[in-house]
C-alpha cells in the first residue's frame, strides 16, 4: 500500500520515474544515431 501511495504522488506531480527513463532513453538514442545519419548522408552525397 505504501508503494501505491508513493507512485500516485509521483504521478500527481506530473512526472514519474518511468517517464524520465523513457525521455532519457529516447534522447540517448537520438543523440547516438544523429551523427551516424549525418555521416551516412555525407558519404552518399
Amino acid at each position: 500500500m505504501v508503494d501505491i501511495q508513493e507512485n500516485s504522488e509521483q504521478v500527481g506531480d506530473g512526472f514519474c520515474r518511468q517517464d524520465i527513463l523513457w525521455a532519457v532513453g529516447i534522447w540517448s538514442v537520438i543523440l547516438t544515431l544523429s551523427p551516424v545519419v549525418v555521416f551516412y548522408v555525407l558519404m552518399v552525397n
